[in-house]
């Protein structure tokens, strides 16, 4: 159970709450059966065929089982040895639980060889271990099935007293919360359906307060913290900064800008999430932070994700300030400073070069990757941190820069990924929010569409010609593929399946073998300078590429000199070329909706509209065409990036994608539960401002070292 589920404890177990309830004699519906994934359904036999076929062994059975919950149907299959037990049991109008994973075969859904518990038969046992109004149906694994759980559930339940219940009994009585054995009694072994309306109520709150608590103190020790303040100096680098800006700066990022320079003034470390949509003007704002600092005697360090994106910061950065970024040099403003570029693949006279400007203060701002780190760098006075794309980077990366400042540094984190203000409270709950929503003049409108290649093939002919259109008029365009291709694992996959479906007969496997691997960039790129771009530029662009040629490529596309870059996701953030009015995602259904989101933002940024085609084989009715049809449906980032939480799993939110560990959210959904996050955050602050150590609330420590666990803990503590 520990392997399958992560469930090492009692309390581990109590804690692993059902996805949902079954009642007795009511068929769940299976209408929504979500593809590729672990389910659990309630259903009755209506029909089961055995089947006698010629393979490439011999002759072999199969047994055809559909169940039915009076809305749909679903099929069943067995091979070889496997279909005699089933074929005994299965009959029709016979009730059982069954647990598979969801695939598609010949169009149906289907479940391979699932795993099955009678609810009633010749034996009875059935019927007495599902004994209550409702059966809980548990996340469940294919090794580890619903009803194992529910019986080891139950052998743990007469413990439940032993719980420690992490709420002050203050608060639960003022909000009229059940106790916690109560709850986790109710959430496992219902009566009725308010039962577990009170359980979830009550654990939702538990779940939400510790992580406020953990936040809070986080905040609590911050502000605790000594830190230099940094005040724009008049007549410094930032004034001579903003009277040569071409253009004039929106309200939203002078109103930003002012929160960020109060923040820095102050004698705590600045911790600010700024966050906007692809385009908004981040990159402005967070440079005139830096040149604030460095006019106030400081140094700044932006770390970037990717060299690709470090290097194209530090391009845009150098052009942006002109004669101010030479500072020292014959040429440089009065005013000046250094901006040096530090990267993992850098040639060592260049790299000794960048450490000792930034030993001796010559450089006040350096952009680079997490070759910023390392030991060996070192800086006069490091008085800010930037981190683009935050949620690539492992806590411990970050923790180690902002180590490197003789204080404690202001910290401001960039995301291009919007965050609904459930999320902003539940995730950066420690760090102060703002919002740039306001995208500067003369940015265009981006027009995106679904196009179904598989079903209208003529669809995808017509999206390359709508390519060559938009460079006949001057432009240029992108082609984004999952896979960058020419590597044996890859090119592997399809084979491999294949194997496994002549090894085990299944039709899960042969499924499996059916479908292709992602389309690659290597294989793409040919195939559209042969074919329907012929006659075009075409380059590709992709991470395992050699700094120096990714970057030759970069500079070749901005200067216009190709027409079309075939990339992978490498030109997800960051990347700006102007004239690039055109991108096709092919494959787009293996994409997630923020990322979506985040590749178009790389077109329409010039003075021409964009245009995004989303290319998919996916059918019509499946849940990745509702996704690609909600990108291409709206431009607004806040409303996909809720859907996109919608449609994830929760534990994504908290999950390895912020910490690296597992969420510890089980109940409570950060989309829906505004009121209680919100509540949460207050009654938690109250609490530790009185107790910061929590020596009133040596239950609240205990579960938060539970719930939390120490490397959670750690998280929390790093940011």
């Amino acid at each position: 159970m520990a392997e399958d589920l992560d469930l090492h404890t009692v309390g581990d177990l109590l804690h692993h709450y059902p996805r949902r309830y079954a009642e007795r004699g009511e068929l769940t519906a299976m209408s929504d059966l979500p593809l590729d994934e672990h389910v659990t359904v309630v259903a009755q036999v209506a029909d089961a065929r055995l089947h006698t076929y010629s393979g490439s062994r011999g002759r072999g059975q199969r047994l055809e089982v559909t169940i039915t919950d009076g809305t749909g149907r679903l099929r069943l299959v067995f091979f070889g040895k496997g279909v005699h037990k089933p074929h005994k049991e299965l009959l029709p109008g016979t009730r059982a639980m069954f647990a598979g994973k969801v695939s598609l075969f010949n169009r149906r859904l289907q479940l391979a060889h699932p795993a099955y518990a009678l609810l009633h038969g010749d034996g009875g046992e059935a019927v007495d271990a599902w004994a209550g109004a409702l059966i809980p149906i548990y996340p469940a694994t294919t090794k580890l099935e619903s009803w194992k759980i529910a019986k080891a559930v139950d052998a743990v339940l007469p413990r439940v007293h032993e719980a420690v219940d992490p709420l002050p009994p203050a608060l639960r009585e003022g909000r009229g919360l059940a106790d916690l054995p109560d709850a986790l009694r109710g959430i496992h072994r219902p009566r009725t359906g308010a039962d577990v309306a009170d359980a979830r109520e009550r654990l939702k709150w538990d779940e939400a307060f510790v992580l406020q608590v953990a936040l809070a103190r986080r905040r609590y020790a911050d502000a605790q913290l000594p830190a230099v303040p940094r005040v724009p100096v008049p007549g410094g680098i930032l004034d001579a900064f903003d009277e040569r800006l071409p253009f004039t700066l929106t309200d939203g990022q002078r109103a930003v800008s002012k929160e960020i320079f109060d923040d820095l003034a102050t004698d705590h470390p600045m911790h600010r999430l700024l966050q906007g949509e692809v385009g908004s003007g981040k990159t402005m704002v967070a440079l005139r932070a830096m040149l604030a600092v460095v006019d106030a005697g400081g140094q700044a360090a932006m770390l970037a994700p990717t060299e690709v994106l470090a290097q194209q910061h530090h391009r845009s950065i150098t052009e942006m300030m002109g004669d101010l970024a030479q500072g020292g040099m014959l040429g440089g403003a009065e005013h000046a400073t250094r901006v040096v570029l530090l990267t993992g693949s850098m040639g060592a006279a260049a790299r000794r070069r960048a450490l000792l400007d930034l030993a001796t203060g010559e450089a006040g701002i350096v952009v680079g990757t997490h070759a910023l780190i390392e030991d060996r760098v070192r800086f006069h006075d490091l008085g800010l941190v930037v981190v683009d794309e935050q949620h690539r980077f492992g806590v411990e990366q970050r923790d180690a820069l902002r180590g490197k400042g003789s204080h404690p540094p202001h910290l401001l984190v960039m995301t291009a990924t919007p965050i609904p203000r459930t999320v902003a409270m539940t995730v950066f709950g420690d760090l102060e929010t703002s919002v740039l929503d306001q995208l500067p003049a003369g940015r265009s409108p981006i027009a995106t569409h679904v196009v179904p290649a598989r079903d209208k093939p003529h669809f995808l002919a017509r999206a390359w010609e709508r390519v060559r259109e938009e460079v006949g008029d001057g432009h240029q365009a992108y082609v984004v593929c999952p896979r960058i291709g020419d590597d044996q694992d890859e090119q592997g996959g399809a084979g491999s399946a294949a194997r496994a479906a002549e090894k085990t007969g299944s039709a899960e496997a042969a499924e499996d073998a059916g479908k292709r691997p992602p389309l690659a960039v290597t294989e793409v790129a040919g195939q559209l300078a042969e074919g329907p771009l012929a006659g075009l530029r075409v380059e590709v662009l992709h991470g395992r590429m050699h700094p120096d040629d990714k970057d030759a490529v970069m500079r070749r596309f901005a200067a216009g000199e190709t027409d079309v870059l075939v990339a992978t996701t490498v030109v997800e953030v960051g990347v700006n070329v102007p004239n690039a009015t055109a991108m096709v995602i092919m494959d787009a259904d293996r994409f997630g909706v923020s990322q979506l989101h985040q590749l178009r933002g790389r077109v329409g940024r010039g003075s021409a509209p964009g245009l995004c085609l989303l290319v998919t084989d996916v059918p019509e009715a499946a849940p990745a065409r509702r996704r690609l049809a909600a990108v291409a449906a709206t431009l607004d980032g806040f409303e996909l990036s809720r859907i996109d939480l919608e449609q994830r799993r929760e534990g994504d939110v908290l999950g390895q994608a912020q910490s690296g560990v597992r969420s510890s959210l089980r109940v409570l959904t950060v989309v829906e539960d505004e009121e209680v996050i919100a509540a949460a955050r207050a009654e938690a602050t109250a609490l530790v401002a009185a107790d910061p150590d929590l020596e009133r609330h040596p239950e609240l420590r205990t579960a938060l070292d539970a719930l939390l666990d120490a490397e959670r803990e750690r998280y929390l503590e790093k940011g």
